[in-house]
Order: structure tokens, then C-alpha cells, then sequence
């Protein structure tokens, strides 16, 4: 009877300890969501009305649509084991190939790319980098002894990255495709990738980054307004400009909610990629820096789940997705301020689009899944120093480094 009541305890704790998640990560998250709603409200009147014709809260009643979906498919993710994504991952990543390609079969051209279908409701360049980061998290855990081989490794890392950046590149989406291939260089790090592979991607990303500056009008344009911009902040793109203009003008305490004035007088977009400039002006650098202590909040807390998670899946999947929404939230903002060449990607949670609002979100449910499962088992210590042990073996063997018998 003592046993059987010692058992039921231990499953009970356990049990217990599985179903609490990351507080201050799911704290932070909701700040952010309704945080986001506020300014897409105030940025979205005036632009719903003259731009799109709609009435003053067309953008925002959007938002809420896509934000129930979201939560629904947050709370769902969260309830899913994450070690189920072995399975999936192949399909999800197969599913996301065909939707990048429908997408330039429709043409559905809108502010000059073909990035959506379905009146510009649907971005399958936003899930692509949900599903890469699943993918890669998956195909590098199943193959973290095989790294070490340039064949095996590097060699059929490059040939995904390849496959999904440049559908992402035809439509244009230069942001989307160097958020890919990021990701894919950060997992392949972690995963335990040796220094000579790491700088052969980096020098090849290098490569990529140049040929796109030189073969495409857009990256051109973009990397001139960029460097003109960093001499004489006059001479940069006219989002910029404008984009530092309601900077300035918010000084350090803002105009107040709703009062900004460069929403209405020709900022680009104010309720998608300029929405970190509105949010500058209207709460001031007061505002901004609490939005960044926000953001950096949550990578922060995705990081800890990432190296109390139960395995290396959980630890690479962890960091993938947090850095991922971490990379696209401080690429945004440093546009804004001319710090990097003019990007288009949206401030996750804040910026008006479904796409990328529902994948965000989505994202947050996976890392949420992985912070209920965090100390279950040790198998993410024996894994990632039995990864170690083999790396620093092959180092050496290559090295001939090894003790050896000398004969007698």
C-alpha cells in the first residue's frame, strides 16, 4: 500500500509539473497582444478610411478575426506534444513548398510582389518560417551525429535553405528569404556544426547577400537609400525619414494615444511595417524602450525553456522559434531608425496582418508545449554530451590526436 501510494504521488507530481508552463513568457505575450491591438487601432482609422476605403475600424475588427484564430491554434499547440512534430514535419514542410509555389501561379500582385493569396489574407512566406525552424529542428536532431560530414550535413542543409529562400525570393520577399536563411545558420550552429562548416555558410550567405544586391532592382535601391541614409540621415529612403520624424517628434514621453500626426500626413503603411514609428510617437522613447524591454523579455524567457527542455528537439525547437520572432521584431524597429536596409517585415503582434500574427502566435503555443515538458527526464544532457563526446572524438581522430599502443 505505501508503494502504490509513493507511485501515485510521483505521477501526480509529474503530472502536475507537466501541465505548468512559462508564466512570465505567457504573461509577456498577452502585454504584447494587447498592446498590439491598442496601437493598430489608433494607426489603422485614418489609413482604413482613406486608404482602403473601409470604415474607421475595418483593420482592427480584421486583427480580432485573426487573433481568435491565433489563440485557438496557440492553445491548441500547446496541448501538442512537441515530439509529435517528427511525424509532421515532412508534410508541413511539403505543404508549405506547394503554397509558396500557388503563390506565384496566382500572380496576386500587391504593392508590386506576389506574396498572398485569397485578397491578400493569406502570406505563405510567413509560415515557411515557422514550418523551417520546425523542419531543421527535427532533420538536425535525427541527424546530430552525421553534422560533422560536409555530405551529410552542410550539403543538404544548403540544398533546403536553398529550395525554400528562393521561392520566397521570386515572389520578392528579400526579408522573408534572409530571415531563412538566418534561422537555418543559428539551429545549424547549436545543432553542433564544426567552425570550418560554419564559416563555409557564412561565406556562401555572403555570396547570396551579394547577388541579390547585384541582380535585383529592389536590393539596390534599398542598400543605396541604406548607405546614403548612415552618411546624412536626410538622404535616406522617404520611410525612413518620415519614420524619424515621428521619432522626434514623440521626444521622450510621446503625444499621447491616438495623437500621433505623421499617420496622417504620408508615413508608409502605419498600421503594418511602420507601427514601431507610430508607437515612438505617440508614447515617445519611453514607449519604445518598454516595447524593446517587452520583446527582450521574451526571448529572454525562451532561452531559459530552451535549456530547461527535457531533450535537444526541445532546446533547438525552443531557440528556433524564439529567435526567429526576436530577429523579425529587431530587424523592424532597426529599419525604422536606418540602422539596417529597408526590410518590409511586420513587428510580431503588433503590426496588422494574419499571417504573420497567427504563425507568431502559433509558435508561442509550441514553446509553451515545451515549457509544461521541462524537467521529465535527463535525456537532454546524456543526448547533448553524448553528441560531445562523439564531436570531440572525430576532432581529434582527424587530427590524429588519439593515443595510440606503440609497439613493444
Amino acid at each position: 500500500m505505501g508503494t502504490g501510494t509513493f507511485v501515485n504521488k510521483a505521477f501526480q507530481n509529474k503530472l502536475r509539473a507537466a501541465k505548468s508552463g512559462d508564466t512570465p513568457l505567457l504573461i509577456t505575450i498577452i502585454v504584447l497582444v494587447s498592446f498590439g491591438l491598442l496601437m493598430l487601432y489608433s494607426a489603422s482609422v485614418d489609413y482604413s478610411v482613406e486608404i482602403l476605403g473601409e470604415t474607421p475600424a475595418y483593420m482592427f475588427k480584421r486583427q480580432l478575426l485573426w487573433l481568435a484564430l491565433g489563440i485557438v491554434s496557440a492553445i491548441a499547440l500547446s496541448h501538442l506534444d512537441y515530439h509529435l512534430w517528427r511525424r509532421f514535419a515532412v508534410l508541413a514542410m511539403l505543404g508549405t513548398i506547394v503554397a509558396l509555389v500557388a503563390v506565384l501561379f496566382i500572380q496576386e500582385l500587391r504593392l508590386g510582389a506576389v506574396r498572398t493569396f485569397y485578397n491578400g489574407s493569406i502570406q505563405p512566406s510567413e509560415l515557411a518560417k515557422l514550418v523551417i525552424i520546425i523542419y531543421l529542428a527535427v532533420w538536425l536532431y535525427a541527424k546530430r551525429a552525421q553534422l560533422h560530414s560536409i555530405e551529410l550535413g552542410l550539403v543538404p542543409l544548403a540544398i533546403i535553405l536553398g529550395l525554400v529562400g528562393g521561392l520566397i525570393y521570386l515572389q520578392p520577399d528579400l526579408s522573408a528569404t534572409a530571415t531563412v536563411f538566418i534561422l537555418g545558420g543559428v539551429l545549424f550552429f547549436l545543432a553542433g556544426a564544426d567552425l570550418k562548416q560554419i564559416i563555409i555558410l557564412m561565406l556562401l550567405a555572403a555570396l547570396v547577400a551579394w547577388a541579390i544586391v547585384q541582380f535585383s532592382a529592389t536590393g539596390q535601391e534599398r542598400v543605396g537609400f541604406y548607405w546614403l541614409g548612415l552618411k546624412d540621415p536626410t538622404e535616406a529612403s522617404y520611410h525612413v525619414r518620415r519614420s524619424l520624424e515621428a521619432i522626434v517628434n514623440g521626444g521622450f514621453f510621446g503625444l499621447g494615444i491616438g495623437q500621433s500626426v505623421t499617420k496622417l500626413t504620408g508615413l508608409p503603411v502605419p498600421p503594418t511595417d511602420s507601427i514601431f514609428a507610430v508607437v515612438a510617437e505617440e508614447f515617445g522613447l519611453f514607449g519604445a524602450a518598454a516595447l524593446i524591454i517587452l520583446y527582450g523579455v521574451m526571448v529572454w524567457r525562451g532561452l531559459v525553456i530552451a535549456r530547461r527542455a527535457p531533450d535537444m528537439l526541445g532546446s533547438l525547437l525552443a531557440t528556433g522559434l524564439v529567435f526567429w520572432i526576436g530577429i523579425e521584431a529587431l530587424i523592424n524597429m532597426t529599419v525604422m531608425v536606418g540602422l539596417l536596409p529597408f526590410a518590409g517585415n511586420a513587428l510580431p503582434f503588433m503590426s496588422a496582418g494574419g499571417s504573420s500574427l497567427v504563425t507568431s502566435l502559433a509558435a508561442i503555443g509550441i514553446l509553451y508545449n515545451i515549457s509544461r515538458q521541462r524537467g521529465e527526464d535527463q535525456q537532454m544532457e546524456d543526448e547533448w554530451r553524448a553528441f560531445g563526446a562523439t564531436a570531440n572524438l572525430r576532432r581529434r581522430n582527424g587530427r590524429r590526436s588519439i593515443s595510440r599502443t606503440s609497439p613493444s
